[in-house]
């Protein structure tokens, strides 16, 4: 990539301004970014102002962000991933590669593979395997589908860590949607657990019958970190759940704790507590009493 090269994100959230953090003040080519927030007068201010700070030019469709651009970065919401799609295929120029980052089912990527490719495009599933900070261009990412080993050395140039995995579009995103239903599962079971033994009561016993049992996983430090994320990223979270489940159910399993989890992360979120409180303690506490659940 050179300074006369362009790439676009569509969708200009944390994953995004990670990338752009890791390339620093003074990227070595254009940079472009479409975000739906921009559509709504609550939300299009602070959008703009992000795409200042991370010296981004900001546009106000996805015409605009991937008219000519040389690779397309899609990283929205796991609900919006399709229809983003969809859109980027209006505008699209043949020969440009498209960066599927989203956590959505094989099946999802798929379809936005079907529209890409009809227009022209070079479609890449990609997996993002781990969260985008502290990381930032050194995330691990999966690459599958026909186009994923052209699309690994242009991420290289770009300083992604990338890995291709064989098979087609969605083995990458199998893989990591599968892995969901362990990792965030494990967030869904801390919360389930340890929110019901504080309301109990009983969370000191709950503790440290868990560490006896798992020794070297420190209870306690993990609850108030999975909490943590549940509280400031659930609602996403639990769009990507659902996925899960469709992984699961597309594989001809029921998908029920992927959905739990969904359920979950989605009760967390929604909650939109801020600031955060320290501590799993205090975080408890504080979910309990936005829940009007009461303790003994």
């Amino acid at each position: 990539m050179s300074k006369h090269q362009t790439v676009a994100f569509i969708g200009f959230g944390e994953a995004a301004q990670a990338f752009c953090e890791g390339w620093g003040d003074t990227p070595f080519f254009g940079l472009r970014a479409y975000d739906i927030k921009t559509d709504d007068v609550s939300s299009a201010d602070p959008k703009r102002d992000d795409y200042r700070r991370f010296g981004v030019v900001g546009c106000e469709a996805t015409s605009d962000a991937v008219d000519g651009a040389d690779a397309v970065i899609s990283v929205v919401t796991a609900d919006q991933a399709l229809a983003a799609a969809r859109d980027v295929a209006r505008w699209i120029s043949p020969g440009t590669f498209f960066f599927d980052c989203n956590s959505v089912a094989p099946a999802t990527k798929q379809a936005a593979a079907d529209v890409i490719s009809a227009a022209g495009g070079r479609y890449v599933d990609v997996a993002v395997m781990a969260p985008v900070r502290p990381a930032l261009l050194a995330v691990p990412l999966l690459l599958s589908g026909p186009f994923a080993e052209g699309g690994e050395r242009l991420l290289a140039a770009l300083g992604f860590k990338g890995r291709v995995i064989d098979g087609g579009v969605g083995v990458a995103s199998a893989i990591k949607m599968i892995r969901s239903i362990m990792i965030k599962g494990i967030e869904a079971l801390t919360a389930e657990c340890l929110l019901s033994a504080r309301a109990a009561g009983v969370e000191e016993e709950v503790l440290a019958s868990l560490d006896a049992s798992f020794p070297g996983w420190p209870w306690r430090t993990r609850a108030d970190y999975n909490l943590d994320r549940m509280l400031v990223h659930g609602l996403r979270r639990a769009a990507e759940m659902r996925e899960s489940a469709v992984t699961a159910a597309d594989l001809g399993l029921a998908g029920t704790m992927a959905s739990a989890t969904a359920d979950w992360q989605q009760r967390l979120g929604a909650l939109h507590l801020s600031p955060l409180p320290d501590g799993f303690t205090a975080k408890a506490d504080a979910i309990l009493a936005a829940t009007g659940t009461s303790k003994p």
